[in-house]
């Protein structure tokens, strides 16, 4: 069994190139419902966010075509063409990028804290379709636990900025303060939450949210003391806003040209400020052509949080510490793991001969009593058992060594059937 994880992020990919990536939890569950179409693959975990999409595989051999076969499936088409974003790694180098994703310390803000919260998931989201088993199973606890040990042994989450504090930040410093600025949010999930209370910390008493559904605006702007609005007239509140920031989960754009350039004439030239920090992209990029608009996205924050690393590197070195020591013991785990579905089959082979063989001469006994019958189970599972004994002894004692791959090879042909 090989592990291997594919995948591309914001340092192998610019966000144009990830939002054809991003799948969202639905269509995430129905594409590993259908795991088994795909040859070699045997399990498998699909980690989606804005930063970031890859799929952990557990898989025999040569299976990197179905593997591309299913990211391919799973986005509707068009991966031969931006392979080029692609990264691989595989066996320890795949659990050690796992790892170190889940410790925050692969993420565009270093020690953010809801990529732990993402990859748990993306692993309960599998675990739920049955799309894992022995090898995920052990590597996703590790993984979290790994990440849940650099959250509470060291500070790098301590003071941390995340992607919505940080276009905050960007904000701040594009304005120059926000005490007398006002901002449209569009969406009213967990990261517009956010970014609109980092706005409320700098000091912005008005805040206007807008969201499809518009009880989920309502209910966000009663928490942050803001407003209201309805989507459709959401882009008339921006007449005197200084900025308008996205979040939504909208699988297209969902502020247009055409929009925009009617707000600018409403404006009659005023000057704004859009930050775009949704994956896919909320705000048409043909938006910042238009004179008098300047757009961010989500790939411009990343001279902001640049701070953030440099004031974290010392966190990051006791952090790197606790992931090598949990990658080190997940191998050693995963060197006797990795025999596991071969000796289970191994001893299923061999209870189904014996059960066969039973029942093949049970009825030759004309008073074949349940002791006699009981005492016939025990003798036979015994044979089996020291049968075995001696290949399984010798499996696990190759665990990790050279004779490994002699001794699964050897198995397999012999019992083969």
């Amino acid at each position: 069994m090989h592990l291997i994880v594919l995948g591309l992020n914001y340092k192998t990919a610019p966000v144009e190139v990830r939002e054809k990536f991003s799948v969202c939890a639905k269509s995430i569950k129905r594409g590993l419902e259908h795991l088994e179409d795909y040859d070699g693959l045997n399990e498998a975990v699909v980690l989606s966010t804005c930063n970031r999409s890859e799929i952990y595989a557990a898989c025999v051999d040569g299976c990197e075509k179905s593997l591309y076969q299913f990211v391919n499936d799973l986005i509707g088409g068009g991966t031969e063409e931006l392979e080029q974003y692609f990264y691989k790694f595989t066996g320890e180098s795949c659990v050690r990028h796992l790892f170190t994703v889940t410790a925050s310390l692969d993420s565009l803000v270093l020690g953010e804290g809801q990529i732990l919260s993402q990859v748990k998931d993306a692993y309960s989201i599998a675990k739920s379709v049955g799309a894992t088993g022995t090898i995920l199973n052990t590597l996703f606890h590790k993984a979290i636990t790994s990440g849940k040990t650099v959250r509470t042994e060291t500070k790098i989450a301590y003071n941390s900025v995340s992607v919505s504090s940080a276009a905050v930040d960007l904000a701040v410093e594009k304005l120059q303060g926000l005490q007398d600025k006002s901002a449209l949010l569009f969406g009213a999930g967990k990261m517009a939450f956010l970014t609109a209370q980092h706005l409320k910390d700098h000091g912005m008493q008005k805040i206007f949210v807008a969201n499809h559904h518009i009880e989920r605006a309502e209910e966000m702007a009663v928490k942050i003391g803001g407003e209201a609005v309805a989507w459709e007239d959401a882009l008339h509140k921006a007449d005197k806003a200084d900025i308008i920031i996205t979040s939504t989960g909208a699988p297209h754009y969902v502020i247009k040209p055409w929009q925009t350039q009617q707000l600018m004439t409403r404006r009659e030239g005023r000057e704004i400020i859009f930050i775009d920090i949704a994956v896919p992209r909320d705000v048409d990029p043909e938006v910042a052509k238009i004179k008098g608009v300047t757009l961010y996205n989500i790939d411009d924050l990343e001279s902001v949080v640049e701070l953030n690393k440099k004031a974290r590197r010392e966190e990051a070195i006791a952090a790197e510490k606790i992931v090598e020591d949990f990658v080190q013991s997940t191998m050693e785990r995963f060197k006797y793991l990795t025999f596991q579905p071969l000796m289970a089959d191994l001893s299923n082979r061999a209870e189904k001969i014996r059960e066969r063989e039973i029942k093949r001469v049970a009825h030759k006994f004309s008073n074949f009593t349940d002791d006699d019958k009981k005492l016939v189970e025990q003798m036979t599972k015994m044979i089996v058992r020291k049968l075995l004994r001696l290949p399984m002894m010798k499996l696990n004692a190759s665990a990790g060594t050279r004779d490994e791959e002699f001794y699964t090879e050897a198995v397999r042909a012999l019992f083969r059937e």
